[in-house]
């Protein structure tokens, strides 16, 4: 029996995609429960302190950046900017009502001003807010010497 070869006609290029949708969905359900919201975006320089807390992960923010701008944030969604200490009062009884233990972090430039950071402490003493942290950088070993 004799074979005929045909001459032209090349195999088909097939590329098997049905395993790929897996990997895709697999990867975006990955990064989804892997990524971490920062709350609050403010750029400052935090002051050094040889004292190191570990901060609640689900805290409420009040920030103070380097131009003085005050931004408030729940824990949970990203910090708005508030125009007055008022504001953070009021935000601050807002989140207390919803839950009186929730924790607060004050977040502050190095160079701010004392009494705008006293202000706030007391809008939030105001407020009824049982724990506040005062953010810092901890010193490393080599910053002692």
């Amino acid at each position: 029996m004799i074979r005929v070869r045909r001459v032209g006609r090349k195999a088909d290029p097939y590329i098997p995609t049905a395993s790929m949708a897996d990997i895709v969905f697999l990867l975006i359900i990955f990064f989804i429960v892997t990524y971490n919201i920062e709350v609050d975006k403010a750029k400052v320089q935090l002051p050094r302190t040889a004292v190191r807390t570990d901060v609640p992960r689900e805290a409420a923010y009040v920030s103070v950046d380097t131009e003085g701008i005050i931004r408030v944030s729940g824990g949970k969604e990203t910090s708005v900017p508030v125009s007055s200490v008022e504001e953070v009062q009021t935000f601050a009884q807002n989140v207390v009502a919803q839950n009186p233990e929730k924790a607060f972090v004050v977040k502050a430039d190095k160079n701010t001003r004392y009494q705008v950071i006293d202000k706030i402490l007391d809008a939030l003493k105001q407020a009824r807010v049982k724990t506040i942290f005062l953010l810092s950088e901890q010193r490393t070993i080599s910053d002692r010497t």
